[in-house]
């Protein structure tokens, strides 16, 4: 099977899709047990960038070097201009985790992986004024709203009961979910000028550099006290982005945004459960709540679009 025969099927959409947002739950908790172990404060974003930083020129480093051992001998693969590159890299890697990371500074785990989910909203925004081809209708519209309600209800939990919180950590949240949304949307459309791998890579890369720019600027390159755990968190982390932008980015390149968007919303669910599980925070019951619609909203989609395969491939045979 050929890759756009899977990332095109219904089966390796979802495979795909599921993988990438486990990996980007797991990320948010998994980042500040990383905090925890290396001792970064949550006062310090200059150390909290330099981190990411080192997280992403690694993932960059790792996809390229796949991306070299996949290339066809003789074959020179086809780039994106330098300057379409580096908005990319502004967008999808620097923004997204200097935002991120300041973030996680000051909220908890759970909160955070909440707020992430709101890139799928953000996300086909973007596609509507990026890409005028594409259309969202109203059936994808409706499983929008079905699971940004489930990302909302998560939002607002706690307990048994529901109230609303915002404050400096969401917003940087809510920033970080903008700039992920429209770099997603950009990377679709330079994904097909160059391989995904080679694209997704080059961009971490480079945007992870500038994390590590930024973050030395407080004037210690080399701040933290590196173990044999400490090497394994940023190792994990680094393959984490890199299996998980290459999946997603290589699922966007194939799909109708609107379609796969949805998806997105499982990942705040996981971070919930991950960050339960490893950092101890409590999850409420209004987590299944948003579970299920969640789960709706891709079943609407989905279910949507093959209803309309059906429907085409019939009208296809009463044609001939």
């Amino acid at each position: 099977m050929t890759a756009e025969r899977w990332f095109t099927s219904t089966t390796g959409i979802m495979v795909s899709s599921v993988a990438a947002t486990i990996l980007w739950g797991s990320a948010l908790p998994f980042i500040k047990l990383s905090y925890y172990h290396l001792h970064i404060a949550s006062n310090d974003p200059f150390a909290q960038w330099l981190f990411a930083g080192y997280r992403f020129v690694l993932a960059g480093l790792l996809l390229m070097v796949l991306a070299r051992l996949l290339q066809r001998k003789g074959i020179k693969p086809q780039r994106v201009k330098a300057s379409s590159l580096l908005v990319l890299a502004l967008l999808q890697t620097f923004l997204q985790y200097v935002f991120v990371y300041a973030a996680l500074g000051q909220g908890s785990g759970m909160t955070m992986s909440i707020i992430a989910g709101s890139v799928s909203l953000f996300q086909l925004l973007a596609v509507r004024w990026m890409m005028k081809t594409e259309q969202l209708s109203l059936r994808k519209w409706l499983g929008l709203l079905l699971g940004f309600g489930g990302i909302a209800v998560m939002g607002m939990a706690s307990g048994n009961q529901l109230h609303i919180t915002f404050g400096v950590a969401e917003l940087l949240m809510l920033l970080s979910a903008l700039s992920g949304g429209v770099g997603n949307v950009l990377a679709r459309r330079e994904a097909a000028i160059e391989p995904v791998i080679s694209l997704t890579g080059r961009q971490m890369f480079w945007g992870g550099l500038g994390l590590v720019i930024i973050g030395c600027a407080s004037g210690h390159p080399f701040p933290f006290a590196w173990d044999g755990i400490g090497l394994l968190m940023l190792l994990y982390l680094a393959l984490l982005s890199a299996g998980a932008f290459a999946l997603w980015n290589t699922v966007m390149k194939y799909n109708e945004v609107g379609r796969v968007s949805m998806y997105l919303f499982l990942t705040p669910p996981f971070g919930v459960i991950l960050s339960a599980v490893w950092l101890g925070e409590r999850a409420s019951l209004w987590s299944l709540v948003a579970l299920v619609l969640v789960t709706a909203s891709i079943m609407l989609v989905n279910r949507g679009r093959r209803a309309e395969q059906i429907a085409n491939g019939k009208a296809a045979r009463k044609q001939t």
